[in-house]
């Protein structure tokens, strides 16, 4: 196949039929070769897509360097699955050649005493069991023990032979600075090191001003200030102040795409499913839908109940319940486009709490402005439509002063929910569809006993 003639993902597949074919045909070593000439990525989907069996067999004879690199690119759970079926010798050896923040993150998935017995086989244990003590969502949970740190006292000339003998696999840019306690004192970067005077200290050429997490720091925070600050690398420092690790790029893309997959997933009105979407079961995925669905048919009777309280009103009107649809709908488009736009910008930390006020008056201010356009365009459409001026005075009313309201609540409850510690992306989507219904129906209902005088 042409590679410049197809798309990647065509290209991968391809690769994926013939590696299958040749594992049917018990031709295993050349199925393997292939697989190794890959990216790790490509590498990674061709064997998640493969039957256990087959995996099993590209697995059998793979150097551990190679199964570690599959390994990594996989999602927790399959690993998981995988692991299981590895003698302890063998998966020590494959632990040794992942990133010691990796293969912290497996050994936590396993039983305890599983990962003890695996730890005690491992050539790097040390710099592996002081990730295991932080919780998986936090700086000390996502940082590498593999890092080289300079001191500060260090010539140039022998910082760079330092990053010589560390290894060219590692392509760090920036390394940090230490005095002999390990307290953190500045970052270098390779170039400053390579145009320094080689008899410079370190101290001499390395910036003092620079970014730090707290071992106990969030990983939405951690990837905020990567973000803020284009870092590649973010240190991580203990209560005293020493390095006890470093977060890299890598790290906080993955950190962003499970974090958007949550948001996203909650917009929707459901809980974030904890492995990915095939893995799951009917049940799972059920249970991550059914609570929010109950809770939104719960208070979707609110809306049942302002229909039976204008009763009369909508039987002396019947050209009334038309447009229930078109006004409800409006509102909660407004609504949901309002709280997307707010949880974006607290996520990325364009505002905060404190901004409640501030977003209130802009967004209020954005709804009435376009509640008079489209309260215009409703008042056209039914007196053009209908021939009926004060149905037409009724609906354009309506629908500007529920454009406004829902523009209103949709700035204010992604902040309060996280004043209150909820997350903001719980309030969007169908929860705030639901609210605007209740409330804009009783709104236009009460407008139009007031223009129509019923």
């Amino acid at each position: 196949m042409n590679i410049q003639e197809t798309s990647h993902e065509e290209w991968v597949d391809h690769l994926y039929s013939r590696i299958h074919r040749l594992l049917d045909n018990d031709e295993i070593r050349k199925a393997q070769i292939i697989l190794q000439a890959l990216m790790p990525a490509d590498q990674a989907d061709i064997f998640s897509d493969l039957p256990d069996d087959e995996q099993f067999q590209i697995l059998q004879g793979l150097p551990a360097e190679d199964i570690a690199d599959i390994l990594e690119k996989l999602e927790d759970e399959e690993v998981a699955e995988i692991v299981q079926q590895l003698p302890p010798e063998q998966l020590a050896d494959i632990l040794d050649e992942m990133e010691p923040d990796e293969a912290a993150d497996l050994l936590g998935d396993l039983e305890t005493k599983d990962a003890a017995k695996i730890l005690n086989l491992m050539e790097t244990s040390e710099g592996i069991s002081p990730l295991l003590l932080h919780p998986d969502e936090t700086a000390g949970g996502l940082m590498t023990s593999e890092y080289l740190a300079l001191g500060q006292h260090m010539w140039a000339e022998r910082a760079l032979e330092a990053i010589r003998q560390w290894g060219p696999e590692y392509e760090y840019l920036y390394y940090f600075v230490v005095d002999p306690a390990g307290k953190l004192l500045g970052v270098v970067s390779l170039l400053q090191l390579i145009k320094a005077n080689p008899k410079d200290e370190v101290e001499t050429i390395m910036d003092r001003n620079l970014v730090t997490a707290a071992v106990t720091a969030d990983q939405e925070e951690c990837a905020r200030m990567m973000s803020r600050y284009d870092l590649t690398a973010l240190p991580v420092v203990d209560e005293n102040s020493r390095l006890v690790g470093v977060i890299t790029i890598d790290d906080i893309v993955d950190v962003l795409e499970e974090e958007a997959t949550e948001d996203i997933q909650r917009i929707g009105g459901a809980s974030p499913l904890d492995k990915p979407y095939l893995l799951t079961t009917s049940w799972e995925v059920t249970r991550s839908r059914v609570g929010w669905l109950l809770l939104l048919f719960i208070t979707g009777m609110a809306t049942t109940s302002v229909l039976e309280y204008f009763e009369n009103t909508l039987q002396k009107v019947v050209a009334l319940s038309f447009f229930i649809p078109l006004l409800i709908g409006t509102g909660g488009n407004a609504g949901s486009q309002t709280t997307t736009t707010i949880i974006r910008a607290l996520g990325v930390g364009e505002i905060d709490k404190k901004d409640a006020l501030k977003v209130l008056w802009h967004e209020a201010s954005a709804g009435l402005i376009t509640g008079l356009i489209i309260a215009m365009a409703g008042f056209l459409r039914v007196w053009i439509g209908e021939g009926d001026p004060a149905l037409g005075l009724t609906i354009g009313v309506a629908i500007g002063i529920i454009v406004f309201w829902s523009a209103s609540v949709g700035s204010l409850l992604p902040l309060f929910a996280s004043i209150i510690g909820v997350d903001p992306a719980l309030v969007s989507g169908p929860l705030m569809s639901t609210l605007v219904d209740a409330t804009g129906l009783f709104i236009y209902l009460t407008v139009a006993k007031w223009t129509l005088g019923i």
